[in-house]
């Protein structure tokens, strides 16, 4: 069981209207699972590099560039103690989806409750690939206007219609607790 929970906020930085989730994660979470959490609860596939950036320390995975500190070394609870309130995690260094992470206040541990729990956020996460911020903007005018001369295009690539509002945090705490091997919502 957690002996401290981690309220993190994640806002896909430049999204209007905003794009993000809410997490509950233990304290002892390091950075390595801090990504494959917020992967399953973006929607992301996880097919690309990524990295923290913490005060100016950058943290990933170390096989991907010696410029990188280990990201299993780096748990919540010393970046917490480290008084740091938010930090950023890249993801595909293409398409650059920087996320911004807020520190909230301590959560206490619920007995009963299992973690990582997803619970809250909005919005759809951009399509993978798509080329990052503007690009989805883009790909978003295209995709809402019918008469568009890309849109068939757009709309083959993609494999069908795409709802930028839909997110349900039922979906995503079950991709979370498949990733974490814990029953959802609980």
């Amino acid at each position: 069981m957690a002996k401290t929970v981690v309220s993190l906020k994640i806002t896909l930085r430049g999204s209007k209207p905003p794009i993000w989730r809410r997490l509950l994660v233990p304290g002892s979470m390091t950075l390595d699972d801090l990504h494959v959490a917020i992967q399953a609860t973006m929607g992301w596939d996880s097919g690309h590099m990524h990295a923290f950036m913490i005060g100016k320390e950058q943290y990933g995975d170390p096989e991907a560039g010696d410029d990188l500190s280990d990201e299993a070394d780096m748990s919540l609870d010393q970046i917490v103690k480290s008084g740091v309130p938010r930090f950023t995690y890249t993801y595909d260094f293409g398409d650059d989806w920087e996320h911004l992470i807020a520190i909230e206040k301590p959560q206490p541990v619920v007995a009963g409750q299992s973690y990582p729990a997803c619970v809250a956020g909005k919005r759809a996460c951009p399509p993978e690939d798509c080329g990052g911020i503007g690009a989805y903007e883009d790909l978003l005018t295209v995709m809402a206007d019918p008469n568009h001369p890309d849109r068939a295009e757009r709309l083959a690539w993609y494999g069908g219609e795409f709802d930028p509002e839909e997110f349900s945090v039922e979906d995503a705490d079950t991709a979370l607790a498949g990733c974490f091997e814990r029953k959802p919502g609980g």
